[in-house]
């Protein structure tokens, strides 16, 4: 279904350091340049399926299970603290943004079972999800190279 998606993760700590509004704007085009293609796949996915609540929530578990594979610990049997903070945020800055700026009449959908999930699968991980626009406007512009 989604392959290889785990790989829109692979710029995640650069895209997470000194995030300012000019920055998270250069990012979030880059990132849906790079890995749109993936987000586009789940709205087509939902769109042609003939039920939309099983397919979204198929699109969910795949999601999920190859995000957590790609970082859980072969030996440890669990995915550290620390990257796990950043997957979620990660999540919260891009991802959902992301499924939403489709603009598809079944990106909410996908995003509210993508979130379930999220939160079933990756322990302490029960995040919530905005639009692209609410955190755009959340950041702060630097001042007089105060921030």
């Amino acid at each position: 279904m989604l392959d290889h998606v785990e790989k829109i993760f692979a710029d995640m700590k650069p895209m997470m350091k000194k995030l300012k509004k000019a920055s998270y704007k250069v990012n979030m085009e880059a990132f849906i340049e790079n890995h749109g293609h993936y987000f586009r796949e789940m709205t087509e996915y939902t769109e042609n399926a003939s039920d939309k609540e099983t397919a979204a929530k198929e699109l969910a578990v795949d999601f999920t299970d190859k995000v957590y594979d790609a970082y859980v610990s072969p030996k440890k049997g669990k995915i550290d603290s620390a990257i796990q903070t950043d997957l979620n945020f990660f999540m919260i800055y891009y991802v959902f943004p992301a499924i939403l700026l489709t603009e598809h009449d079944d990106a909410k959908l996908i995003a509210d079972h993508l979130c379930g999930r999220w939160g079933e699968k990756f322990k302490n991980s029960k995040i919530q999800y905005t639009d692209y626009d609410s955190l755009y406007v959340s950041f702060r512009e630097k001042i007089f190279g105060i921030f």
